[in-house]
């Protein structure tokens, strides 16, 4: 390991044409990513392969755009406006396959960027928050550059790196990007309590980040020997784990322990996973495998959507054709989930968007992908009610989503729905 002065100095080491993974969501190396950017016009042809970023990310300005390929696992908010499906494009995964991504050498990396707690006196530093696909890119690449940061928490599973891994690193002191709990509205609210009234006594949960997940947390405080085995968890479940309620006592899958693959959240929740033997960052691959997920009882896996239709399919990572998030890992949850013995598959969201507009459609917008199947969804959950579809038909599905719609939006799908048996009866959708 050969420690170097600056970030700059540290990104000379990578030439153009090279593929570099980036570590993600609160683990981004943003003092190595600033450097590398500000050698953007050297570095022709050289691909970024990453999961969603935080901070600020330059792939809009042009100078970027001409010399970087970017091929999103995972694509934030911040990314989204420069996604163009040529330099900056979306690779569709499931979350669980992309450790086997890197090391099938399918996509071979040859720099990894990642961001390290500092070492322990044994040389092992830490991945922290976010271990998930990171632990197959360290493996694999054939150069590791890290920054190591004092404020990087130090947790317990998968994520440990010795300094012999890594080739080169630079010293930061930098605060990790934190996210705050959102505001929970009255419609939220009104979801979280039917999810809660589904979710049993010792159940092991799966839940994300989120103004949903959150007040469905917020209604589990009467629950008793919940788990968490989830690809991530954030503040919301830090209270339930402080309180007692998530002891994680009834899990098969490392009983006693909160199982994931990164957080992302406030500086409480970094500061409680340091050191602390009950939290396990553990590889992806191993933590959203269905065959895993399902050892675990009353696996509930709770997940949203941008657009489910009348059929039961849901649209979980695009606006028609416009990607806005990913594949991730609901589909392997929401199978892990249906295996489990007492297990249950959850999509939970509101009725309509912030602007108004529905969310239970009678069909997917143009170009929308299809993220978990009509076959795969059971329970659906919006401010109106919960339905389960699973053994019903095509008109039972349809009846059933209705009825759980913004009231204002069901005489037209009612409407819709008619048109389309009749376009099936005359052969006109073949």
């Amino acid at each position: 390991m050969q420690k170097i002065s600056s970030a700059e100095k540290a990104i000379e080491v990578i030439r153009a044409g090279q593929r570099i993974f980036v570590h993600g969501a609160a683990a981004t190396p943003l003092s190595l990513l600033s450097a590398l950017f500000l050698q953007a016009e050297r570095l022709t042809d050289t691909e970024l392969i990453h999961l969603h970023l935080e901070g600020k990310i330059p792939y809009a300005e042009e100078r970027v755009r001409k010399n970087f390929n970017v091929a999103n696992l995972f694509v934030g908010q911040n990314v989204r406006n420069a996604l163009d499906y040529e330099n900056i494009d979306y690779l569709p995964c499931f979350l669980s396959e992309i450790p086997l991504l890197f090391r099938s050498k399918k996509r071979p990396i040859d720099i990894a960027l990642i961001h390290v707690s500092l070492p322990d006196q044994h040389g092992f530093c830490s991945l922290g928050v976010s271990v998930d696909i990171a632990c197959a890119a360290v493996e694999v690449a054939n150069i590791v550059i890290a920054q190591i940061n004092p404020n990087m928490p130090r947790v317990h599973g998968d994520g440990f790196v010795h300094t012999s891994q890594i080739d080169y690193y630079i010293e930061v002191d930098d605060s990790l990007p934190q996210i705050a709990p959102h505001p929970i509205t009255p419609v939220e609210r009104k979801i979280g309590e039917y999810v809660a009234n589904l979710i049993e006594d010792e159940a092991t949960l799966q839940i994300g980040i989120g103004a949903v997940p959150d007040a469905i947390l917020a209604s589990l405080t009467d629950h008793k020997h919940l788990g968490i085995h989830s690809e991530m968890w954030s503040d919301g479940a830090l209270a339930l784990i402080e309180s007692g309620v998530v002891d994680n006592t009834k899990k098969v899958i490392y009983p006693g322990r909160t199982v994931s693959g990164f957080v992302t959240g406030t500086q409480r929740l970094y500061d409680f996973i340091n050191d602390n033997p009950s939290v396990l960052q553990l590889d992806i691959g191993f933590v959203n495998r269905p065959s895993v997920i399902a050892q675990n009882p009353k696996a509930t896996a709770i997940n949203s959507a941008i657009e489910v239709d009348l059929t039961g399919q849901v649209c979980a990572d695009s606006v028609g054709s416009r990607i806005i998030s990913g594949a991730g890992g609901q589909l392997d949850f929401m199978r892990g989930a249906t295996l489990s013995k007492g297990g249950k598959p959850i999509i939970a969201l509101t009725a309509r968007t912030h602007k108004g507009v529905p969310r239970i459609v009678s069909q997917l917008k143009l170009g929308a992908g299809v993220v978990t199947t009509r076959a795969h969804v059971h329970y659906v959950i919006t401010e109106y009610g919960v339905v389960d579809l699973f053994g019903r038909t095509l008109k039972e599905r349809a009846a059933a989503l209705i009825s759980i719609a913004h009231p204002d939006d069901r005489a037209n799908l009612e409407r819709e729905w008619s048109i389309i048996i009749s376009k099936v009866k005359h052969g006109e959708l073949s």
